[in-house]
């Protein structure tokens, strides 16, 4: 009669208590101190700023180990209820699916700011730059030389995914592994090339708007395609593993959906700022 009592008769998901909230916040802020010291070494006294400005990007390196190991283990938790708990019901991954829509809605308007701010500068360039766009004492890149390819490989990519998901559906494990290898070796490729593009830059980052601009739209998008490819990374893990099926499989939906973002937003920069901004 207990048993009955305690029984399931929901298609819902209720949370098990979880430490990871709290110790992803607690991660979070020593990574924001670890910053902080990263970019004001003085802020212990002048008498530590020395020996804690020869510790360098280490500091951020020691901020970001708390933080990937509590998404590393939150996630999981997360993978093991869908996979082995049963919880991830249809109902319950018709609320994951919103919340991937959504969280991909919040980025876009996080791009949305990056390009705002690009359009202000070019369509009413200020006096502070002369007058015209781009500034004169900017050598921009060449839109159709590594942009092009780079556009091309993003492109490739959104088709090697697809084609894997494709592949999940009809159960072929073997292709679908081929195709997510594919994938991941071109998001490689792409920010390879990104940081070859960055090092023959002819401006630095705080040379004015356009390159404040420019740096924090690409930067920001090289990011997420950072993030898309150890995602999609994962989720080859997973399939080899065998946790993928044909009619559950929201992990991968979720990666593919967020690395088709990743190219739409890549065709923008191309166009706006690498083509037309130049």
């Amino acid at each position: 009669m207990a048993h009955d009592a305690h029984a399931k008769n929901h298609p819902y998901h209720l949370v098990d208590p979880s430490p990871w909230p709290f110790w992803g916040s607690m991660s979070a802020l020593w990574l924001a101190a670890m910053a902080l010291l990263y970019m004001h070494p003085e802020m212990l006294g002048a008498g530590a700023a020395p020996g804690v400005q020869s510790i360098g990007a280490w500091k951020l390196v020691a901020g970001f180990i708390p933080v990937l190991l509590v998404m590393a283990l939150w996630w999981r938790d997360v993978v093991r209820e869908g996979e082995y708990g049963g919880h991830h019901t249809p109902v319950v991954q018709i609320g994951l699916r919103y919340g991937m829509a959504l969280f991909i809605a919040s980025e876009v308007m996080f791009f949305v700011a990056f390009f705002w701010a690009f359009f202000d500068a070019s369509l009413f360039p200020k006096a502070g730059i002369g007058g015209v766009w781009p500034p004169a004492d900017i050598q921009t890149f060449d839109a159709f030389d590594l942009p092009l390819l780079n556009t091309l490989i993003l492109l490739l990519s959104g088709c090697t995914v697809t084609w894997a998901h494709h592949e999940l559906i009809e159960g072929n494990r073997s292709k679908v592994l081929q195709a997510l290898g594919i994938t991941v070796l071109l998001g490689l490729f792409f920010t390879s090339l990104q940081a070859y593009e960055y090092s023959h830059a002819a401006f630095g980052f705080s040379q004015n708007i356009y390159s404040s601009t420019f740096y924090m739209a690409t930067g920001f998008h090289g990011f997420h395609v950072i993030v898309g490819t150890i995602f999609l990374a994962v989720c080859w893990y997973r399939v080899w593993l065998g946790h993928f099926k044909p009619d559950h499989h929201f992990g991968f939906e979720a990666a593919a959906w967020y690395w088709h973002f990743v190219d739409v937003v890549w065709l923008f920069l191309f166009v706006c700022i690498y083509w037309w901004g130049a």
